[in-house]
């Protein structure tokens, strides 16, 4: 059978110490977080790897590139917002809501953060010198997940427990998008390069797509038990995702043509994946690695 990718794993922490999300930052370099370790780690592809600690017990989760160039992360136990700067200054800002759990970050096209905020319920606000707002959202314990920009000009986030896609605008009017398949429990979320938004369903092994008229497709991935998820966009214009349940990163293109592709280390758990400064894809595996995803053209033998 003829490869689709060529995957190579590299370590950068001691074993079970979890990266969890990677990014690219504007310097070039991969940005990722240590979870159980409270660290943000930094990875020039094929040079040098540093990291910088953070409160041991903060939990950092999702890290992004922020509007004003420095790399911002949820801290979910710590309940906090963080800022890196590239050349490593930290900020951290305390949320209005205690014990909120902040999960999902991204930038919107207003200039500030937006974030979920897990145990309160909430999607929340933050602009680059720490102001914050939040919005409650209409279903109760929905469990706000990750969230994405979309091309309309709004956020977009997965609501884990209610089942259901939501959609905040810039003035904070929620609107919610109940998802065909039951307990499907959506999780990782992104644009797309065909203007809609894709969705992983980590509890129906399923990818989904949702337009911006609201319109939901989705996918069965082969093996149901496979636990999906995050999902980002690839340099061959497929949605690449993780399979955290099987060790597997996979694609889907807009036509909904699934392959997936085992990691080089079983039960690697992989979690964030992000497209890398090098044109790879890059992968964060809780056992202490990176995996690189270099998809590869069709018919070539990887």
């Amino acid at each position: 059978m003829t490869s689709t990718a060529r995957i190579e794993q590299h370590d950068v922490s001691a074993e079970g110490t979890g990266p969890y999300a990677v990014t690219t930052g504007p310097d070039g370099a991969l940005w990722f977080t240590m979870v159980r370790s409270g660290r943000i780690g930094r990875l020039v592809p094929g040079g040098a790897l540093t990291s910088h600690q953070l409160d041991p017990d903060s939990g950092p989760t999702i890290i992004t590139v922020g509007p004003d160039g420095a790399l911002w992360f949820t801290e979910y136990q710590s309940h906090r917002i963080g800022r890196i700067t590239t050349a490593g200054e930290i900020a951290e800002f305390d949320l209005p809501t205690a014990q909120s759990g902040p999960y999902g970050l991204a930038a919107g096209p207003d200039g500030a953060m937006w974030f979920t905020e897990t145990a309160a319920n909430q999607i929340g606000r933050i602009t680059p010198d720490g102001q914050v707002r939040e919005f409650p959202l209409p279903l109760a314990g929905a469990f706000p997940s990750a969230i994405a920009a979309g091309a309309d000009g709004a956020l977009w986030f997965t609501m884990n427990m209610a089942n259901v896609i939501g959609r905040i605008g810039p003035d904070g009017e929620v609107a919610v998008h109940p998802l065909p398949t039951e307990a499907a429990a959506p999780v990782g979320i992104a644009a797309g390069p065909d203007g809609a938004i894709w969705f992983v369903e980590i509890g129906a092994g399923q990818i989904g797509r949702i337009g911006t008229d609201g319109g939901i497709e989705e996918y069965p991935l082969p093996d149901r038990a496979a636990r999906p998820h995050a999902i980002t966009t690839g340099p061959d214009g497929a949605m690449w995702f993780t399979e955290w349940g099987t060790g597997r990163v996979g694609s889907i293109t807009a036509g909904g043509v699934i392959v997936v592709h085992d990691l080089p280390t079983p039960g690697s758990e992989p979690h964030g994946i992000a497209l890398g400064p090098d044109g790879a894809l890059w992968t964060a595996l809780e056992i202490g690695a990176l995996a690189r995803i270099a998809p590869l053209p069709a018919g070539t033998d990887g």
